[in-house]
């Protein structure tokens, strides 16, 4: 919050988290609900400044990333996420 931009190639991962709202950021986000095995169970794409989204149950995180990634990454509900480490 209350920044001007993301840097490109970094996001934010919350969890656990069910919702976001996007209050006080002055840029759009892509949302990637994530459930507890990092299965996409949500996308939201071009989440435009002061919004939010509804909760979404089955979501156990969210990562929040600069617009276009998950157009640019063919992102679809279903996949799998893995995080190296």
């Amino acid at each position: 919050m209350f920044t001007r931009r993301l840097t490109p190639g970094s996001g934010l991962w919350l969890r656990p988290c069910q919702g976001i709202h996007t209050f006080w950021m002055f840029y759009p986000i892509d949302a990637i609900f994530l459930d507890r095995e990092l299965r996409i169970v949500r996308l939201v794409e071009n989440l435009r400044p002061f919004r939010l989204t509804r909760p979404h149950f089955a979501a156990h995180s969210v990562l929040e990333l600069e617009p276009g990634t998950i157009s640019s990454r063919c992102l679809k509900v279903g996949d799998q996420l893995e995080v190296g480490i």
